[in-house]
């Protein structure tokens, strides 16, 4: 995105900090608006949508956090926010972040830095803003490992457990790989586990006429139609011993040959593969080729459990809840469903959030999903006075999580975790006392 194009909402009520923005914002070629109230804002933003929103969080008639969840509450389209924060309020802004805030930055702030991450924000492509693969830590570190490995043509195999989204990644491999060669590119993917053995062949391969029974005209494998585009096996870990060594013949030769057929044909495409099962115990077992393991596990991305990622788990369902109103009508998630999302476990990972998702969205009579609307155990359903929907008591319950996590991480030592949250010890304890938070308990979880 051009600088020229891009419209940022300031929302700042220091005359100082506000003159000084607009002007630099000005020279960097930025179209800003400013608004120094959480009103003002709120008036706006319902007849605009800018390209990145910039919000203190302390204002005179309300709170910038206030603003921002009622508009993720409510908008079908976000604007990147990133928070101007104060020492004091550190805490808040990372608990922001998590719920589906694009950053934070720490005042008092260098004016370079701060436009340098506006521009990386804005600058990115459309491919690369509508494929983001998630705010934690490891799916940020993964989609960069993703965009370097991009430019090498090699076998991928992705690992990881039942619905935590490998055909999302290698989808998002078929659009990074279209937009590095400039044109659209065919996608073929094949589940090896849901293909009888007597077909996997054809299916691969392709057959022709007369091959076999049934073989009445010629058929065209998917290494055949993917041209230099994108071949996804899904469940490599399923396939036929016989098919895996043909498989192998295409790894190492880039040739194959037709069920029935006597021309070699060749093959550009990239390959991609997948599976949730342990190849190296299938080795073992003498149900995986040990060769075909080495040739596709050249380049090999782990996908994390979504329980080893939370920060992702709001800015899933945002982003499943946003695809749904805009298809259905608007819905929203009531403050007590987002902390109950983030209590449960998610065995199932991400297929598991967007099919309760899905299911509330459809049962809940109103416009609003409550707890009870997901269906999953009532055990994990936060404090009832949740369900008000008030943001003070949604806000100290967040930071209450977050300080019984940290003091969990550091063993209820107050010193070491006061440090860690970068308050002091002081305030750790007044807000101990506040919350009820016993750190001996804290020790034993």
């Amino acid at each position: 995105m051009e600088k020229k194009r891009a419209q940022i909402l300031l929302i700042e009520d220091d005359p100082i900090m506000a003159g000084s923005l607009r002007q630099r914002f000005k020279l960097e070629g930025y179209d800003l608006e400013l608004c120094q109230t959480v009103s003002a804002a709120k008036a706006w933003l319902k007849e605009h949508t800018p390209d990145l929103v910039l919000s203190d969080i302390r204002l005179p008639d309300g709170s910038g956090a206030e603003l921002f969840l009622q508009q993720l509450e409510n908008a079908l389209d976000m604007p990147a926010w990133l928070f101007m924060t104060g020492y004091g309020s550190i805490e808040q802004a990372v608990e922001l972040v998590r719920l589906g805030a694009t950053d934070y930055i720490a005042k008092p702030f260098d004016l370079d830095q701060l436009i340098e991450r506006i521009d990386r924000l804005l600058s990115q492509s459309p491919v690369c803003d509508h494929s983001t693969l998630g705010i934690s830590e490891q799916m940020i570190l993964l989609d960069s490992t993703l965009r370097h490995a991009i430019n090498f043509d090699a076998p991928l195999l992705i690992t990881g457990e039942t619905g935590v989204g490998k055909e999302v990644i290698a989808r998002y491999i078929h659009q990074l790989y279209c937009h590095q060669q400039g044109r659209d590119l065919p996608f073929e993917a094949v589940n090896c586990a849901a293909i009888p053995e007597t077909l996997v062949e054809s299916e691969l391969f392709g057959h022709e006429k007369g091959a076999f029974t049934g073989a009445d005209r010629q058929h065209k494998g998917v290494f055949e139609r993917a041209g230099d585009g994108v071949v996804f096996l899904d469940e490599i870990g399923d396939m036929p011993l016989l098919a895996q060594a043909k498989l192998l013949r295409v790894l190492q030769e880039r040739t194959f040959y037709r069920v029935g057929g006597e021309q070699p044909l060749t093959t550009a495409a990239r390959l991609v593969f997948a599976t949730h099962a342990d190849l190296n115990a299938l080795v073992e077992q003498q149900q995986f080729r040990e060769d075909l393991l080495y040739r596709i596990n050249t380049l090999h991305m782990e996908i994390p459990p979504l329980r080893e990622r939370p920060d992702d788990i709001i800015w899933l369902a945002n982003r499943i809840m946003n695809d749904l109103s805009a298809q259905y009508g608007l819905k929203r998630l009531a403050p007590s469903t987002v902390q109950f999302l983030l209590r449960h476990s998610w065995p199932g990972n991400v297929r598991e959030l967007r099919n309760t998702l899905e299911r509330a969205f459809m049962l809940c009579p109103g416009e609003v999903i409550q707890p009870a609307d997901l269906r999953l155990p009532i055990s994990e359903i936060p404090d009832t006075e949740m369900d008000k929907g008030a943001l003070k008591p949604y806000l100290e319950a967040c930071e209450k999580g977050y300080l019984i996590n940290a003091l969990k991480i550091h063993r209820g030592r107050v010193s070491e975790t006061a440090r860690h949250l970068g308050i002091s010890r002081k305030t750790l304890w007044d807000k101990m006392k506040k919350y009820g938070i016993d750190r001996e308990q804290v020790r034993t979880l």
